[in-house]
């Protein structure tokens, strides 16, 4: 029971992620492994789950309806566990959670030790990047991020809000001047832009005031896909910069930055902590959440 067990658990992760080689990276098992699993389990339902090429592998009609049902029992099954598991100790194992840098270095990890001293059964593997992942191929328990849920799959738990700001450095200032409009940016300005890691497309800068809006987007020295490289150009005077305040207010405060444009800020953006809906809860995840919650919003 328990091979064929791990055979089904491996079957619906290959049609989550798409791939042999992505379902055994995610579970951390060789490529080998999952084949041999796949087969067995094709034997004892003697049904064809995969077409299988030298190039791609695509699931059966058969297959398709096999997963519809395995997924809905095995998240039962998973929650029956987790019940029984959780009654009996507290919180316990691996959490693999994926956040932006200056999100993980400036508001996550200071937080951290509160968790920890809640929950000292749990580890957190932390990977931290802009980009964004794939939640179940790169198994990821849950993601912080900002913006709307592009995957109506996924549930999102709001955390806070972030302010915007856009500055530049004295020294800029003095070699351009200061702009008091938005359209003015477009007279000579450089900019450092945000390049979106996902799709490589530029960030215009944003600006709002009153329900009008405009967004500046021209010939730039240099753009990054990174938060804190983009704060970097700005403080090296090589653009003026817009980026969340937490992460420019000790600059401002020490007068390495200026703040520019006060009363055109765009609105601030809602950070959430993102889970999968199709999976089960664990008591570490739930943990995590509210905890997330509690901290952030408080």
């Amino acid at each position: 029971m328990d091979h064929h067990l791990l055979a089904i658990r491996v079957f619906n992760r290959v049609v989550e992620t798409g791939g042999f080689t992505r379902a055994a990276d995610s579970l951390r098992m060789p490529k080998a492994t999952v084949t041999k699993l796949i087969q067995s389990l094709e034997d004892h339902l003697q049904t064809k789950l995969f077409q299988r090429t030298t190039r791609s592998v695509s699931v059966t009609a058969e297959g398709e309806c096999y997963y519809q049902r395995t997924v809905k029992w095995l998240a039962e099954l998973e929650q029956m566990e987790g019940c029984l598991t959780e009654s009996q100790s507290s919180p316990q194992g691996v959490l693999r959670i994926d956040a932006g840098g200056s999100t993980a270095r400036q508001l996550l990890l200071p937080a951290l030790p509160g968790f920890f001293a809640r929950y000292p059964q749990i580890q957190i593997d932390l990977s931290v990047s802009d980009r964004i992942i794939d939640l179940i191929s790169d198994s990821a328990d849950c993601v912080i991020r900002s913006g709307p849920l592009a995957d109506s799959s996924l549930i999102a738990r709001r955390l806070f809000e972030l302010d915007w700001v856009t500055c530049a450095t004295p020294a800029y200032l003095a070699r351009h001047g200061t702009p008091h409009h938005p359209c003015s940016l477009e007279q000579g300005y450089p900019l450092a832009h945000y390049r979106h890691a996902l799709n490589d497309r530029i960030h215009p800068l944003h600006f709002v005031d009153r329900g009008k809006e405009i967004d500046i987007q021209q010939r730039y020295p240099v753009s990054v896909n990174e938060g804190n490289a983009l704060l970097a150009a700005g403080l090296a005077g090589l653009g003026i910069i817009q980026t969340f305040r937490f992460m420019a207010q000790p600059h401002l405060d020490s007068g390495e930055l200026v703040s520019l444009l006060h009363d055109w800020q765009p609105p601030p953006e809602q950070m959430y902590v993102v889970y999968p809906s199709n999976r089960h809860l664990s008591g570490k995840l739930r943990a995590f959440i509210d905890w997330a919650v509690e901290t952030f919003q408080g």
